[in-house]
């Protein structure tokens, strides 16, 4: 690892070299006039474009080792640079008929930039001997803190995790309890060190010393990727940020950024930005908290909470509430809640309601009911007994998220009931 680090500081010490050099052949470019160096105009335009691509090349993996993504990465930078370059230097003398031109530059830059994304996405740049995170031999007093609904209460130590020379989070050590307030109710939980703050926020405060043996237990941990990328729809590692829900992503990578809505998408390559639709404005700032063993995951994005365990995922906003094991699936909505679990499944939503367990079925719409039980088939048309399965439908489905909020799961047994009791005051409107 020693001689891996000491090749990339000759590689970035002999970059800085050639950034100053590709400065000072623009000066002289700039200058050429001035200094009889016409003749050799085309050369040092030439000389000025190959220097770029080198010395974005040789900055690949400064701070998370390289990879296939990180020289896509750079190569997409070195265009939009060489872009700027021919785009202004037309006015300064650029040779006439020179054959890049700034809108060719620019497009390759789009294009590398989202072949950059793609490759990015499917293969997240740690390597074995690139830089991985690293806890720092230091240890600071940790007392809790709040962020966005998000409380981390206890008492403990908080060591700092750089990702090469950038803090992107902190390893807690103690008894730590996470709270997350939601509209349903509040998600408590107790979890059990080695927890991990993926955020570049402070949460030390006075020094204290530090445990050097659970600093080695964190940092062998980090060394296995899997460890904190298990779930790629959350995390963040400060230059990276990746959030993948049902109906919102956003990608942050190096030069990049990506959102993609229900109502919109938005790419910002460098300064530039390509928008096609109605992008709201959000906090671009995001929150993972995590456990190193047992996989759970917390991250906060906006007004978005992500939790995700071994066995189930949430995920709340402000006006919904998801929930999804291997069996199970919820949705609560302002418009539409769904609920389904093995033989059974509702939905409510636009003037229509359905109830599905086993070969019962309900189903509400147009102001009237109908119900297929033991094999027989029934309609009431009844205006009361539709408002009556919406209602309930709906009920039954909002009960069943207070369980699930707190990690309980679905209660089929009380679910079971819930519809019975549906089903006999329907039968009443016959």
């Amino acid at each position: 690892m020693f001689e891996f680090e000491n090749e990339n500081g000759i590689r970035f010490k002999v970059r800085e070299v050639l950034k100053a050099l590709t400065a000072l052949l623009i000066l002289l470019w700039l200058f050429k006039g001035w200094l009889r160096l016409e003749a050799y105009n085309e050369e040092m335009v030439w000389g000025i474009i190959i220097l770029i691509i080198v010395v974005e090349l040789l900055g690949v993996g400064r701070w998370i080792g390289v990879t296939v993504s990180g020289v896509i990465f750079s190569l997409a930078k070195a265009a939009f640079l060489i872009a700027l370059f021919l785009f202004f230097g037309k006015w300064l003398g650029l040779p006439k008929d020179f054959p890049v031109d700034a809108k060719t530059a620019f497009a390759y830059s789009i294009v590398l930039g989202i072949a950059g994304l793609l490759v990015a996405r499917f293969n997240f740049p740690i390597t074995r001997r690139g830089i991985t995170p690293k806890v720092e031999k230091k240890a600071y007093e940790f007392e809790g803190f709040s962020y966005k609904g998000v409380s981390l209460s206890g008492s403990g130590k908080a060591y700092p995790i750089k990702l090469g020379r950038k803090r992107v989070g902190w390893a807690i050590e103690g008894d730590i309890v996470v709270e997350a307030k939601t509209p349903l109710g509040i998600i408590r939980r107790k979890l059990m060190d080695p927890v991990v703050i993926w955020s570049p926020i402070s949460v030390g405060s006075r020094k204290t010393p530090p445990n050097q043996a659970f600093v080695d237990t964190v940092n062998s941990l980090l060394e296995t990727p899997t460890t904190y990328l298990r779930e790629r729809s959350a995390i963040d590692l400060g230059i990276i940020k990746v959030y993948e829900g049902d109906d919102f992503t956003y990608v942050k990578l190096p030069f990049i950024e990506v959102i993609d809505t229900p109502h919109g998408e938005e790419v910002r390559m460098g300064p530039f930005r390509i928008r096609d639709g109605n992008i709201r404005r959000f906090s671009r700032e995001m929150l993972t908290i995590q456990e190193l063993r047992n996989g759970f995951k917390l991250t906060v994005l906006d007004d978005k909470i992500t939790i995700i365990t071994e066995d189930f995922k949430i995920e709340v906003s402000k006006d919904r509430i998801l929930y999804r094991s291997s069996e199970e699936r919820l949705t609560i909505g302002e418009k539409y809640v769904s609920l389904s679990s093995g033989d059974v499944s509702i939905s409510v939503g636009r003037g229509i309601g359905r109830i599905k367990i086993e070969d019962t079925i309900i189903s509400a719409s147009d102001g009237k009911v109908k119900v297929r039980i033991n094999g027989k088939s029934y309609t009431i048309e009844s205006r009361e007994a539709f408002e009556l399965v919406l209602r309930k439908a709906k009920e039954i489905v909002q009960e069943q998220a207070e369980d699930v909020i707190e990690g309980l799961g679905i209660d089929k047994i009380k679910l079971g009931r819930r519809i019975k009791e549906l089903i006999d005051e329907l039968m009443k409107h016959l």
